[in-house]
């Protein structure tokens, strides 16, 4: 049967439309940012154009506009996560598989704002070389790892951290497949991992600051940082794929906050859910100001074009065939090709083509709707400079 999506009464896009204005007029955006805040606005409105479905069993007639498939959207997730985690599936060993987060200080955001990407692309490196470094120092095998980058906390607050899913498996340097880890109680020390991930991320951050002429500027930021300990966070083992998979799911596509978290907008603030981690996790009520509720969003927007999940070592490309040699064969060789609504459906349950109203015929396109072509959204928001 197929299930039922029901629409947040608050959304983001209602945030975006509200406080926009004001947000432009007092932080001036770049045009970058701006197409993403309209994108997300006008996802499944009139704007993008749609078209008009006609139920062939009780005639009811609906109107669905299109998505704007933007990855920082929280509307268009759930379906690139599910078919992202199917296909994910076909190249993952069957072996235990180890959830590690990389955390870094709140006090390296100043220096992260100068430049994120390449601020992100020092976290993935550092982590990477990390976990690679171990596998060789600790079982002389390479190992792998998919990594998914997190920029948020709960309270919208930036909070940069790599989610990574790393194989209790390895291949040597003679070629041979090893299981790794220590009888399946964990990978690696996190104590000792954390001090070489301190210690390679700080090195690196340093030259950095040195080569822009800023290490004067943030030697402070620096020194604090290195005086702290670092902590990683590792779970223990999942046994098979599916499990390891179907969690990593749940932090691929996620953005910074989901309608579903938003529990009021008013003229002045947005009222949403996080968790108190400090009590137990649970879920508590905070409220922002409109204009700071869309401050903190843009933080988290991520450069253009910039990749947020990577694959490294034996789950890489240069990998592929290799680790597909190690999998069993399937029972079937010849897999029949299905339509992506096909795979919504066998993988979520939900049937996009059945009538909403007597949930017994089919939804057939009947029309097209073009977009929209008027001076509203972006080139509204620009003139507000």
């Amino acid at each position: 049967m197929s299930k039922k999506m029901n629409r947040p009464k608050f959304e983001l896009a209602h945030v975006i439309q509200q406080f926009a204005k004001p947000f432009v007029q007092r932080y001036k955006p770049n045009a970058y940012l701006l197409r993403i805040l309209n994108a997300i606005s006008v996802c499944r409105t009139s704007a993008l154009g749609g078209h008009v479905s006609a139920c062939d069993c009780c005639g009811t007639v609906s109107i669905s506009y299109n998505s704007c498939r933007n990855c920082h959207c929280p509307k268009c997730q759930v379906s690139k996560q599910a078919i992202w985690v199917d296909d994910l599936l076909q190249n993952t060993l069957e072996v235990k598989h180890y959830h590690i987060v990389f955390t870094l200080p709140h006090g390296l955001n100043d220096i992260c704002l100068l430049d994120n990407a390449h601020f992100y692309n020092q976290l993935f490196a550092s982590a990477w070389d990390t976990l690679r470094t171990f596998g060789y120092r600790n079982f002389g095998t390479e190992t792998g790892a998919i990594c998914v980058l997190h920029t948020w906390g709960q309270n919208l607050s930036l909070h940069p951290h790599l989610h990574c899913i790393v194989p209790a498996a390895g291949i040597t340097l003679a070629g041979n497949w090893k299981k790794i880890g220590c009888g399946g109680k964990y990978l690696h020390p996190v104590k000792l991992l954390s001090l070489n991930f301190r210690s390679h991320f700080m090195k690196c951050l340093k030259a950095w600051l040195i080569k822009q002429n800023l290490m004067l500027i943030y030697q402070k930021q620096v020194d604090l940082a290195w005086s702290k300990p670092w902590t990683l966070f590792c779970e223990p083992s999942m046994a098979r794929p599916e499990h390891v998979l179907k969690y990593l799911g749940n932090y691929t596509h996620r953005v910074a906050i989901s309608n579903s978290r938003i529990l009021g907008i008013n003229d002045k603030s947005v009222t949403f859910l996080h968790k108190d981690y400090s009590d137990n996790a649970r879920q508590k009520p905070v409220t922002l100001d409109g204009i700071e509720f869309l401050r903190r969003f843009c933080l988290h927007i991520l450069p253009k074009r910039f990749v947020k999940i990577r694959r490294f070592g034996i789950y890489s490309s240069s990998y592929k065939a290799i680790v597909q040699k190690q999998k069993p064969k399937p029972v079937i060789e010849k897999v029949l090709k299905i339509s992506t609504a096909e795979r919504l459906l066998n993988l979520t349950g939900f049937d996009m083509f059945m009538c909403p109203v007597c949930k017994q015929g089919k939804l057939h396109r009947i029309e097209e709707i073009p977009k929209v072509r008027s001076p509203t959204g972006l080139y509204s928001l620009i003139s507000c400079y």
